[in-house]
């Protein structure tokens, strides 16, 4: 029998143990966003994808794991959150291996949707049973300094894995190697709290609400997709981004009106949880201008192989994992959120600044590694105490809900970072190459020259909005330090019992 909703429920004696299986498949999800990037250029060769379409391998998975949270979190809440990481870990494996062998560009387009989709139902059943099976302040902060160093240290760990594993053996153990972590993620089918569905979850779902989410976020994704080949102002991209607007705005006029809506705006007004989810959206900016700049650089620029391209980002997962799994652990029970999220930012943002001034000929050495160490630390400041916040005092019934709005965030805010900033380098570089071009005489130094011209600017930018981030979310977050009362309000755990 579960306990009722007005007292304590028992403490999952095995809680620790089911962190790790949470973590793995956190993990999985997170690496297949950078181990994917490696694998691709020999995947396009095998396969003979041509340099059209090679986009969608990324775009197919992002527009179905972003469109699609929203409705993977409320699954989670209406059907059970061990039931629905479950499903989504052995469908996410099932994808994989299907990707691995795809004898064509038409299944692996197919296996990388299916990816997306079944990250989607994963991702807020992963967070959620973390957040309800740790609500002790200190336990809490350990849980979720581990769980922020995963999430924001993964993808340096994906371009490791992916340059090791297409050097050695071939670009489809890159998505085969979901698997075995899979399996033995699977075993945490017995560590895991047995929850039960939210209050009429078994009745129907908030089907305008649904069709609004989905279609306006597909628009949105897709739209600044394109917009890195096409342009901002394309008119297909300006009608893709509108479009998207609108219906995100009738879908939030929509939740005002309905019985039980798909997001309660109950979850994102609260301004611990709002800010929250600003500061992981706004973060990523800066993390993807780090991983996709960079990558190039070191690539194309400095003629590193994958392999020691993936290995020089080493450092940088090193120190998130010093940051959140270190500092941020000890702090989170000790201090407010924004004394750790809003200097984090700063430190991110005084990173990626300190390579604006990068040429052809800077260092790895002097050049890259403190900025990397910084970008590192702050975001590893960042993740923990933000993914923490993320259902900081939400009702049981919303925690799938609220931990989906969090990954929302975090894809939204990397679909449109990424596009924005690439098409500022892009189109800096094209500048820059422009005089040069009408005398043709363009040299592979003075292409570089102007692929690092481009990167630069892209970096001022992104310096900026972690910045301009850092202040909003110091005014917004105005959650006062967590006592070890408020410890069982920070994610009010769902009635479980354990078996």
């Amino acid at each position: 029998m579960s306990q009722p909703l007005d007292t304590q429920p028992a403490v999952n004696p095995r809680r620790w143990l089911a962190l790790l299986f949470i973590g793995l498949a956190q993990l999985m999800i997170v690496l297949d966003i950078t181990i994917v990037n490696i694998a691709l250029p020999s995947a396009q060769q095998d396969l003979g994808i041509s340099d059209g379409d090679r986009q969608w391998v990324i775009t197919a998975y992002t527009l179905a794991f972003g469109s699609l949270l929203l409705l993977g979190g409320r699954i989670a809440d209406y059907t059970g959150r061990r039931r629905s990481f479950l499903i989504g870990l052995i469908g996410f494996a099932t994808a994989s291996a299907l990707g691995g062998a795809a004898p064509g560009f038409g299944v692996l387009l197919a296996a990388r949707a299916l990816q997306g989709a079944f990250a989607a139902l994963l991702a807020p059943a992963a967070l959620s049973l973390l957040a309800v099976s740790f609500t002790e302040p200190r336990e809490r902060a350990k849980a979720f300094g581990i769980f922020g160093a995963i999430a924001a240290g993964g993808g340096a760990i994906g371009l490791v894995l992916g340059g090791v594993l297409t050097e050695y053996l071939d670009w489809r153990w890159c998505l085969y190697v979901n698997v075995p972590i899979a399996v033995v993620a699977a075993f945490s089918w017995y560590v895991l709290p047995v929850d039960e569905p939210a209050e009429g979850g078994r009745g129907r779902f908030d089907l305008p609400g649904v069709l609004l989410a989905v279609s306006g976020l597909v628009a949105v994704v897709y739209g600044c997709s394109e917009a890195e080949s096409k342009g901002w102002d394309s008119l297909t991209v300006t009608g893709l981004l509108t479009l998207g607007v609108v219906l995100l705005a009738a879908f939030v006029l929509t939740e005002r009106s309905v019985s039980r809506p798909l997001l309660p705006l109950r979850v994102v007004a609260d301004r611990t949880r709002g800010s929250a989810y600003l500061a992981v959206g706004l973060s990523v900016v800066g993390m993807f201008a780090m991983f996709l700049f960079l990558t190039y650089y070191m690539q194309r620029v400095k003629g590193y192989s994958a392999m020691v391209t993936g290995v020089a980002f080493l450092p940088m997962t090193a120190a998130v994992l010093a940051a959140a799994g270190g500092l941020g652990a000890r702090l989170i029970p000790k201090v407010p959120p924004r004394v750790l999220v809003a200097p984090g930012l700063l430190l991110a943002a005084a990173g990626v600044a300190l390579l604006i001034p990068l040429d052809p000929g800077s260092s790895y050495a002097a050049g890259v590694l403190p900025a990397e160490l910084l970008v590192g630390f702050g975001m590893g400041l960042v993740m923990a105490p933000s993914m923490n916040y993320a259902t900081h005092g939400v009702q049981p019934q919303d925690a799938g809900i609220a931990s989906a709005t969090v990954n929302t965030a975090q894809q939204i805010g990397g679909s449109i970072g990424t596009a924005m900033l690439n098409t500022i380098a892009a189109s800096t570089t094209k500048d820059y190459l422009a005089p040069a071009i009408r005398e043709r005489r363009v040299t592979p130094q003075l292409g570089k020259e102007g692929l690092v011209e481009g990167f630069s600017h892209a970096f001022v930018w992104s310096s900026v909005i972690l910045a301009a981030s850092a202040v909003v979310v110091g005014l917004l977050m105005n959650t006062p330090r967590p006592s070890r009362e408020q410890g069982a309000d920070q994610a009010a755990p769902l009635p479980v019992h354990l078996g």
